[in-house]
């Protein structure tokens, strides 16, 4: 602990779950909560009506854009490989919107503003060029990562940083489960990790009793 005392037990559950992956850029930091945004369901509303932009093709960033223009007046999406990366039903509703564009190729630069975002700066990647759009609010949607850095190598995490667990919730340490968006579940949702909780709860109740 953070305070230099040792916690002593016979098992222990890890669930410390994740964080938004940044972009790093100048701007993000600085305008977070006052245009840069990371969750569409808790955050899109307060853009009904306005100019938006997302960055990331993926399927996290797609259903966000698809999300967005339902109630704001624009939505950019901006993706800095060469095609979006989400599945082909949701790309081919998102192309289907008419207040939707698509930015391939795009390295977004900066995030501008004075009290709150009034744009986006990004660089087409094929010519050099740099590009300017004024929107009210920009979501991160390039990913998760997991809070495991701290960890170190006591437990067996993947190349991302996930721990690996079993169907039980076990790591490769005895005794010791996770359970949620820390552990290599291939989906990140809230019921997902309500269950994987139960699950690691349950194993090590059995794990303590068998030991």
């Amino acid at each position: 602990m953070e305070n230099g005392a040792v916690l002593k037990s016979k098992s222990v559950i890890l669930s410390t779950g994740a964080s938004w992956r940044n972009i790093g850029v100048p701007g993000e930091k600085e305008f977070r909560n006052k245009g840069v945004a990371y969750c569409v369901h808790c955050d899109g509303p307060l853009f009904e009506g306005k100019n938006v932009a997302v960055v990331g093709g993926g399927n996290s960033g797609i259903e966000a854009a698809i999300d967005l223009a339902g109630y704001t007046t624009h939505v950019t999406v901006l993706e800095f490989n060469s095609e979006l990366k989400a599945d082909s039903v949701l790309q081919e509703r998102l192309r289907s919107l008419p207040n939707v564009t698509v930015v391939t190729n795009a390295q977004t630069k900066e995030i501008t503003g004075t009290d709150k975002v009034n744009g986006v700066t990004y660089v087409e990647r094929e010519t050099g060029e740099e590009k300017h759009i004024e929107i009210a609010g920009i979501f991160i949607q390039i990913g998760l990562v997991p809070n495991t850095a701290w960890l170190g190598d006591s437990v067996e995490r993947n190349k991302f940083g996930e721990i690996l667990v079993d169907k039980r919730g076990a790591t490769n340490v005895p005794g010791v489960f996770a359970a949620g968006d820390c552990s290599d579940s291939p989906f990140k949702q809230i019921i997902i990790s309500m269950g994987s909780g139960a699950t690691a709860s349950l194993a090590a109740v059995d794990y303590l009793v068998r030991n």
